[in-house]
């Protein structure tokens, strides 16, 4: 059930990118300029995608209050984004939290869970030989 729905409030939807015929959208829905939005994201990696959706409704008018979303990496590129965009941003469960959990369900053993840390700190040159 949609977050709008349950609340009894309006509902947008932003596309990655304007669409390239009809009345050419990015932002789908009723939304009048000024009115106040939190964007609802799913997953939160860089922060870009979820960006880009906030630039496109502040670009129509609406006056974004902040994020929630179900998951984070928690990298710190995304903290520097979201603080650039002066956004605030809440999430139900991390990776730090997920991590917790799989230790204690002994999902993963101690020296997978290094790894996997190693990773979170650098993922986009974990793994690569220098």
């Amino acid at each position: 059930m949609l977050v709008a729905e349950y609340m009894g409030l309006p509902f947008v939807y932003v596309r990655p990118e304007p669409k390239k015929h009809g009345r050419e959208n990015q932002v789908e829905g009723f939304l009048q300029k000024g009115q106040n939005v939190v964007v609802v994201e799913d997953l939160i990696s860089t922060g870009n995608s979820s960006l880009l959706a906030v630039d496109a409704l502040r670009a129509t008018g609406a006056n974004v209050k902040g994020m929630v979303a179900i998951f984070t990496y928690g990298f710190d590129i995304a903290d520097e984004n979201f603080k650039k965009a002066h956004l605030d941003v809440f999430t139900l469960s991390n990776y730090e939290n997920l991590l917790n959990l799989a230790v204690n369900k002994k999902y993963i053993t101690e020296k997978e869970l290094t790894t996997l840390k190693e990773w979170n700190l650098a993922p986009d040159t974990w793994g690569v030989e220098v």
